[in-house]
């Protein structure tokens, strides 16, 4: 359930991009308003405000909102401004290219490959392909190592059922084969974790997860077990997101706040992914392990229009 709220009185996108350019008039940006709009239109309603925009003015809204804003409210607008797709094409292409830093930022690609639907990531390869001209196939070949490599490869390949049906004889199956595969043996089979992880559904590996509670032990605590590393990491998101999918993304959020410092970037990738699509979930898992709302840890963790931006994503406090 997204956390996203609309005008009931909704005005035109010739009449938000307006209101748009005369915020970048004069002596300074009026970032207030530039949030009061942006931050409370969906993805459709951008998409129109940003073509309105262009035609109108003759220039990006995105290039102009990049010369405009600073810091981590520009990030999170900017991320904020796409679709979906081309959102997580983003996020990869960044991480996979090391564009915001030294390295490979295999923490995003691995949060947002093993987090999305079959569906979701068919779509995303098309938008990838389109934007870069490369395949995402090719360029996680080409930046990640071992098992996780494999892993993730699999799983962007591999079709998968998306429905909630499934086979209490193959459940069953499955949960052996991973017991054997791990707890069961001496050393670990890693193609077995790789193959059933990255053929089951969402639904049928909930469904282990539940059967393979028979052999004595969770299969997560199997699997930090048995695996490790950003290999250890993908099958945890997987499973994790097949099972409770909201806590997972609360987690996540917590850990980005928590300590001395805030993870930035995690931070905003979540929030701004998730608003539309389950936010309302997660504010509710957020609230129900932490005993305070999401929006507090936020408003304590954040500041400035940057605070204010994320605020009016996640809505009114749980």
């Amino acid at each position: 359930m997204s956390t996203l709220t609309i005008p009931p009185a909704l005005t035109t996108p010739r009449d938000d991009a307006r209101t748009l350019y005369k915020a970048f008039k004069g002596l300074g940006c009026d970032t207030s308003n530039v949030i009061k709009i942006l931050a409370h239109r969906d993805s459709v309603q951008r998409d129109r405000i940003q073509q309105e925009y262009e035609t109108t003015y003759s220039e990006s809204l995105s290039k102009r909102l990049s010369s405009e804003l600073h810091g981590n409210l520009k990030k999170a607008v900017l991320l904020w401004l796409h679709d979906p797709a081309t959102r997580d094409a983003t996020i990869l292409r960044q991480a996979l290219s090391a564009q915001s830093g030294p390295i490979v930022d295999y923490q995003a690609i691995t949060e947002v490959v093993c987090s999305r639907t079959p569906s979701q990531l068919r779509r995303l390869k098309e938008v990838y392909l389109s934007l870069y001209h490369s395949y995402l196939e090719r360029d996680i070949e080409n930046q990640t190592n071992g098992d996780h490599k494999k892993l993730l490869l699999a799983y962007i390949s591999v079709p998968r059922y998306e429905g909630p049906e499934l086979d209490q004889l193959i459940v069953q199956q499955d949960a052996q084969e991973l017991y054997n595969a791990g707890e069961k043996k001496r050393g670990t089979d890693e193609k077995m974790f790789i193959k059933i992880f990255s053929e089951r559904s969402s639904a049928h590996l909930a469904a282990v997860a539940s059967a393979y509670k028979a052999h004595g032990n969770t299969l997560e605590k199997a699997i930090k077990k048995e695996t490790s590393g950003l290999f250890l990491s993908g099958l945890l998101t997987i499973l994790r997101c097949a099972t409770i999918q909201a806590l997972y993304f609360a987690k996540i959020l917590r850990k980005s706040m928590k300590g001395v410092g805030t993870d930035d970037s995690r931070l905003i990738r979540v929030i701004v992914t998730r608003t539309e699509i389950d936010m309302q979930f997660i504010k509710s898992a957020y609230y129900s392990k932490y005993g305070k709302p999401l929006t507090h840890a936020v408003r304590s963790d954040t500041s400035g229009h940057y605070k204010d931006f994320l605020l009016h994503l996640l809505g009114p406090d749980y």
